[in-house]
């Protein structure tokens, strides 16, 4: 796993964030996007950005990772 090694530096910005913290909520992709005024492709896309920016497979990791450090 990747995300293990993301280097202390690495930051979400506050959307990123939020759409972290309603995810973590176990809102499902439509909701999310409902709630953020966008389009579920585009919650998707962003979801896997934020994975990608934090070396993670799974948005799952992403969120562990999140809590743990007291971002969400």
């Amino acid at each position: 796993m990747k995300g293990a090694d993301v280097a202390v530096e690495t930051t979400l910005g506050h959307e990123e964030l939020v759409l972290l913290r309603l995810l973590a909520t176990g809102l499902p992709t439509d909701a999310v996007a409902r709630r953020l005024g966008l389009s579920e492709r585009t919650v998707r896309r962003r979801t896997r950005a934020i994975r990608d920016q934090l070396g993670f497979a799974t948005t799952v990791q992403a969120i562990v990772w999140a809590a743990k450090r007291r971002l969400l």
